[in-house]
């Protein structure tokens, strides 16, 4: 049978879709739409009074790929856009401050002005996903630190922040948690053979009310932090040993208190993104030893 050409491009068309470069190629999606698909898969209500906004970029930008981490740093953003990843979603600010303005500080300055400019020049999108994550049942950057610790096992039932786990001492608890959460840089507090079984782990910076009402109560020997002043959470866990309470602290840094969270999350999304690549970049822990060097 002879098909006129005419008709063996529509064929073609309507078998193998449209053709490269024509007017109904498929549309990219944007990083505004990446947000409203998250917003409709994170199980929780979702708050007009936020954080989880977007901090640089036009949202309304073709996604290329989509880089999620902990802490959107320079040298973040500048691996993220050498894999093609325009789209970074950061668990905590980019720009210095809770709100990503920093107090006291103007916008000629030159280590802000140029990460702005690094994100403009690469067409790069920032968006911020912090309280919603932490909202899920249970709490998105803590089951990702008990999945890579593997304590799910020991994670209390009532309460997702505390394990109940077999004796060890504050020592060898200390550099499991090193090892596993990726941080060299570990400090504690307390006695380093005192015996441990009960364990409670507040990421991040909680603040010294909910640390310090966390190792007020007797079922938590020793609490894993992320970080905490010096002047509050520490000197009191300071103080409770001195007193020869049986406490202790492990400061770890925010960054790897977190970490495997937002591991988590690119895992999570990964399972409802497809148009795009999704990948985890991992924030670098800021802080090196002199035995290091």
């Amino acid at each position: 049978m002879n098909i006129k050409p005419v008709r063996v491009c529509f064929v073609l068309l309507t078998l193998f879709g449209t053709v490269p470069g024509t007017e109904a190629q498929e549309h990219r999606i944007t990083a505004r739409e990446v947000v409203a698909e998250i917003q409709k898969q994170i199980g929780v209500e979702w708050k007009t009074d936020t954080v989880d906004t977007f901090k640089a970029g036009n949202p309304d930008a073709p996604v290329t790929g989509v880089a999620v981490t902990m802490m959107a740093t320079m040298d973040v953003l500048q691996r993220a856009s050498a894999k093609g990843l325009n789209f970074v979603i950061t668990h905590e600010p980019t720009f210095y401050a809770h709100l990503d303005t920093p107090e006291g500080i103007p916008e000629s300055d030159a280590v802000w002005a140029e990460k702005r400019a690094f994100i403009e020049k690469h067409g790069m999108v920032v968006w911020r996903f912090h309280d919603h994550w932490h909202m899920r049942k249970p709490d998105g950057i803590e089951a990702g630190n008990v999945h890579a610790l593997g304590w799910e096992k020991f994670q209390r039932v009532d309460n997702q922040y505390l394990f109940v786990m077999p004796e060890t001492t504050l020592k060898e608890l200390a550099k499991q948690v090193s090892e596993k959460l990726g941080s060299s840089v570990v400090r504690v507090v307390g006695d380093p053979a005192m015996k441990i079984t009960k364990v409670g782990f507040s990421p991040g910076a909680a603040g010294p009310e909910r640390e310090i009402r966390a190792l007020e109560q007797d079922d938590v020997q020793v609490l894993i932090v992320g970080e905490t002043r010096e002047w509050e959470t520490v000197e009191y866990a300071a103080d409770a040993v001195s007193e020869g309470r049986k406490k202790a602290l492990i400061v770890i840094g925010h960054i790897p208190s977190e970490q495997m969270g937002m591991a988590e999350c690119a895992r999570w999304l990964k399972g409802f993104v497809k148009d795009v690549p999704v990948e985890f970049v991992p924030a670098k822990q800021p802080f090196w030893t002199v035995s290091e060097k």
